[in-house]
């Protein structure tokens, strides 16, 4: 099974149970709704510890979550530097022309020629837009624009991604 990272507990919060999650995810309100299932994996260990979600608030720029059974300082200490993580069956659907950044990254991007630009290594979150960095086998990485001016084809299936590139993104 794949898992995929959701946030990275990197404190506990009070002493009732509360961890404080550096967040990684696009979608904290279906992460951390009570009931969600989430795997905790610790340095060193291939398993996961299966939690799930008891109580979720923000505070700063963190997410505090409980998780069932788990009712004080104690019980979750232990948990320090542990990744969590959403299983591949708990992912759900998106909309169109929405996609998972494991969907992208790896993706090799086209121009509209058909000449390959570079593969998709990162994406950056700018709060317009995500800007995905693209790094060809030699020279410069580009940033290209998630916007429908660029972005003509995303064929997730062939690993594939054609654009139609703005005058000088490319130089």
């Amino acid at each position: 099974m794949n898992w995929y990272n959701v946030g990275k507990i990197v404190n506990t919060h009070g002493v009732r149970g509360e961890v404080r999650v550096m967040s990684r995810t696009d979608f904290p309100e279906q992460r951390y709704a009570i009931g969600s299932e989430l795997g905790l994996f610790l340095p060193k260990s291939k398993e996961p510890i299966h939690l799930i979600v008891a109580t979720h608030r923000k505070h700063k720029n963190f997410d505090l979550l409980t998780f069932e059974n788990h009712s004080n300082i104690n019980d979750v200490e232990k948990y320090r530097d542990g990744i969590l993580k959403v299983s591949e069956e708990h992912l759900g659907e998106l909309d169109e022309h929405e996609f998972y950044y494991h969907e992208i990254i790896g993706c090799i991007v086209f121009d509209l020629e058909g000449t390959e630009i570079g593969k998709v290594t990162e994406i950056i979150s700018t709060g317009a837009n995500d800007v995905w960095s693209v790094k060809p086998e030699t020279g410069k990485t580009h940033y290209i624009p998630y916007i429908e001016d660029v972005v003509k084809e995303v064929d997730i299936d062939n690993k594939k991604i054609v654009i139609d590139p703005l005058e000088g993104l490319l130089s």
